[in-house]
């Protein structure tokens, strides 16, 4: 089965593109591929998904004041910024000539399909949620002219790749704040699942293996770094991997989780 097919197969994306009212969306969410989600949650939390839908807002002291933050609808704005940027990437790439070769284009138009589907449906279940999404911002896919993505096809690829590595880990670090929303959480737990085949067909196509070992990315440069700082723990639940698996194996077995606070930062180095 080729990449184009087993994306399509594995990520059936009815669940994101079927047009439907506000008011069915989340309940289109909860209905949409259980056994898959339930299948893909480690540890038996399918336990947690019982909670009924609602967003929840917890008071917080910082700076000696108090405000009200909403960890669920926080962690949602932020994916959408993330989706945004890898949205917007991918259609600049696709419209930028003959960047991308005749060969890879079929690939990265379905990965684009995809993107902008993550989008529709976060802006969705926000204004589901009573928030306002977010506005996409202004990007610079430059960094401020440090990369020439779109007339060099090796950046390109160089910056899909981070971009991807750096969704799997945000999604992934945000569990826990979207726990308190079943359907919000299978929604994410999905969406984090086609983030990664994203990101393992890119390193691949950069003749990367498929996975991260020990926070080394695969021949990317140094400015990538913050994407897989933590990437070599070897540590999971009190037990050192590297005595059963090795250090290499240990590590690749699990993706890190990425705090909010480092995804923005490193969304920020491609906003104006």
């Amino acid at each position: 089965m080729n990449i184009l097919k087993l994306l399509d197969k594995l990520s059936d994306d009815k669940f994101f593109t079927t047009e439907t009212s506000r008011l069915e969306t989340l309940t289109n969410i909860s209905e949409f591929g259980k056994k898959a989600a339930v299948a893909a949650i480690p540890l038996g939390l399918g336990a947690l998904m019982t909670t009924p839908v609602k967003a929840e807002t917890k008071e917080t002291t910082y700076g000696g004041g108090t405000f009200f933050k909403n960890a669920l609808t926080d962690a949602l704005q932020l994916a959408l910024v993330l989706e945004y940027l890898e949205n917007e990437y991918y259609a600049t790439g696709l419209a930028a000539g003959s960047l991308i070769p005749n060969a890879d284009r079929p690939v990265f138009m379905q990965i684009a399909k995809h993107e902008s589907a993550h989008v529709t449906f976060l802006k969705n279940t926000l204004t589901s949620l009573g928030v306002t999404p977010g506005a996409k911002p202004n990007f610079d896919f430059t960094a401020g002219g440090n990369f020439t993505p779109f007339t060099n096809y090796s950046q390109f690829l160089i910056l899909a790749q981070a971009f991807e590595d750096t969704g799997v880990r945000a999604y992934k670090g945000q569990a826990g704040n979207v726990m308190s929303n079943k359907t919000v959480l299978q929604a994410a737990l999905q969406i984090h699942s086609v983030e990664a085949r994203h990101a393992s067909q890119v390193r691949r196509m950069r003749a990367n293996k498929g996975w991260i070992e020990l926070a080394d990315g695969g021949n990317m440069p140094s400015a990538t770094n913050p994407v897989y700082a933590g990437e070599g723990n070897i540590t999971q639940a009190g037990f050192n991997t590297s005595t059963a698996f090795g250090a290499a194996a240990g590590s690749a077995a699990y993706d890190e989780v990425l705090s909010g606070s480092d995804a923005q930062a490193i969304a920020s180095l491609f906003i104006v």
